[in-house]
């Protein structure tokens, strides 16, 4: 085996999604409260959402089975990426001078350079399932934009995409990608919308928001007349739920390393790859398998859902158009700072990601942006990967475990997502090392 990089053969790409709902029923006896519908404030059902999702996806935002099957269909164009690698970061543990054992998964190893494409596919193959011509989506940093357009071109969908205008701006080849793969992509707040005009209207330079892009995404669902639908790269269940493929072949690969980590880490925007690498430990936990395991969520200090935010009810967009979903929030009409790490732009959590911080099963945390890229180059020059600036949210979070190590003697096994490379982020990167980053 080689010591960096632990790799699985084709065969070992999971054929079954984990189902974090299946464990909280059966071990912690109680659920997530459910949606709501933002008229009647009740339970939100299957036809309040049909409108917006094909059946087989609300289906499994309710699930309660343990595990859902992956696609055949799906399951074929995973190996064109998947597995992805596991590394042991030797240069890391070294730099810091730890006893404790750093391993990441990293996720960049397909043509979006990200984690989003596992539930990009699994969608757009139901949407095409139900019929579906056209799928509308909201896009941060461009990760689930670029995601979906490679998802859509797979299987024959059309695709728009409404980007955040802060980084439609700064991070112009994600746009390319989109639009490389048949895509139109629109800089949020829009005039091809009422409510992306009438942002406009009061604030002509907005640098817009992901909350604002969902809005205009499911405006123009609404007014297609049942023609096309919506898909969103985060939040749901659904989409958590097609991102467990992640922590399901990192635990194989903790197999293989002869390994179970102490501590796993992710980075928190709306929650998906987060979920992905957690959620099948957090199931060992539940269930008894292991009795110690320590979870942490990372999150950017202008964008605090977690560790500032009120566990309540709220709207994931800024008109107010979703259901009502029971999360850490800022508020939906929160307008973020535009840092570089687009993807943790979201004034709320994953319903699933609040309740298990709610109900004491993980830690959060936040840090500033000028802290994170540092860790960002340290971290390209140590490992040979440039992340994503929201990945060195984990990053940061993992050598400040790395480092309490050194100061305890204790030899702890560390795991966490890298979610993405920083190759379409290389401005922030800029802006870092010319002293420009605000």
């Amino acid at each position: 085996m080689n010591n960096y990089k632990i790799n699985l053969e084709e065969k070992d790409i999971p054929k079954n999604y984990l189902n974090i709902m299946y464990y909280f029923q059966k071990y912690l006896g109680k659920l997530p409260d459910p949606p709501l519908h933002p008229g009647t404030k009740q339970p939100a059902g299957p036809a309040d959402l049909a409108p917006i999702f094909p059946m087989e996806l609300i289906k499994q935002e309710v699930s309660l089975d343990e595990f859902i099957p992956v696609p055949d269909e799906v399951h074929e164009i995973y190996k064109q990426y998947r597995p992805s690698p596991l590394y042991r970061a030797y240069n890391l543990e070294k730099f810091l001078g730890t006893p404790a054992k750093i391993y990441y998964k990293y996720e960049g190893n397909n043509a979006t350079g990200s984690h989003k494409l596992n539930t990009a596919l699994t969608q757009a193959y139901y949407n095409k399932q139900a019929g579906v011509k056209k799928i509308y989506t909201e896009t941060g940093a461009g990760q689930w934009g670029s995601a979906l357009s490679i998802a859509c071109n797979h299987f024959g969908l059309e695709c728009e995409v409404f980007m955040v205008k802060t980084s439609y701006e700064n991070k112009p080849y994600r746009k390319v990608i989109m639009n490389m793969f048949g895509a139109k992509v629109h800089a949020s707040p829009s005039t091809e919308t009422e409510f992306g005009r009438k942002i406009l209207a009061v604030e002509p330079d907005s640098t817009g928001s992901l909350g604002m892009a969902i809005s205009e995404a499911l405006e123009c669902v609404v007014k297609s007349g049942g023609t096309a639908k919506y898909a969103l790269g985060s939040v749901l269940n659904h989409v958590l739920l097609h991102q467990t493929i992640i922590g399901l072949e990192a635990k194989k690969q903790m197999e293989i390393a002869e390994c179970y980590p102490d501590i796993v880490i992710g980075c928190c925007g709306g929650g998906s790859n987060f979920a992905g690498i957690v959620f099948p430990f957090l199931a060992d936990k539940l269930s008894g398998k292991v009795k110690e395991l320590e979870i942490i969520g990372v999150e950017p200090a202008s964008c605090p859902s977690l560790t500032k935010g009120e566990y309540k009810y709220d709207f994931g967009d800024t008109a107010q158009m979703t259901p009502l979903l029971k999360m850490y929030t800022l508020g939906a009409d929160f307008m973020p700072s535009p840092i570089h790490a687009g993807g943790l732009r979201y004034h709320g959590m994953a319903p699933l990601v609040s309740f298990i911080h709610h109900e004491g099963l993980m830690s959060a945390r936040a840090y500033e942006q000028e802290e994170v890229f540092k860790v960002g180059v340290d971290f390209a020059k140590l490992e040979g990967v440039i992340p994503a600036p929201e990945s060195t949210h984990a990053i940061k979070a993992a050598i400040d475990e790395a480092l309490r190590c050194k100061e305890t003697g204790e030899a702890k096994t560390i795991l966490f997502n890298l979610s993405g490379h920083g190759f379409l982020d290389l401005k922030g990167y800029e802006d870092y090392l010319s002293g420009k980053l605000v």
